[in-house]
């Protein structure tokens, strides 16, 4: 399984300094949401490897598409961390 995927960084439920912090947060939000298990991920910035987001699995992008209006990405690359 590739580690890298695909998200809009604005869909992030939560953005953390700390790695127990994130998992913590990611732990409660999908508790009290009733989402299923490994449906919520702690992912690392490819760039940016001392922050951590927790997006849900449903808002993975899995073809990356270019902004019309400006050419560029929507989407940024992370490394899955966790999935809780």
């Amino acid at each position: 399984m590739d580690n890298l995927i695909f998200f809009n960084p604005g869909d992030s439920v939560g953005n953390f300094h700390d790695y127990d912090e994130a998992v913590r947060s990611a732990q409660i939000y999908r508790e009290s949401n009733k989402i299923d298990s490994g449906h919520v991920f702690v992912v690392k910035g490819v760039d940016d490897k001392k922050q951590f987001d927790v997006f849900l699995a449903d808002d993975q992008m899995i073809n990356p598409n270019k902004d019309p209006q400006n050419g560029k990405s929507r989407s940024q690359p992370y490394y899955i961390s966790k999935k809780i």
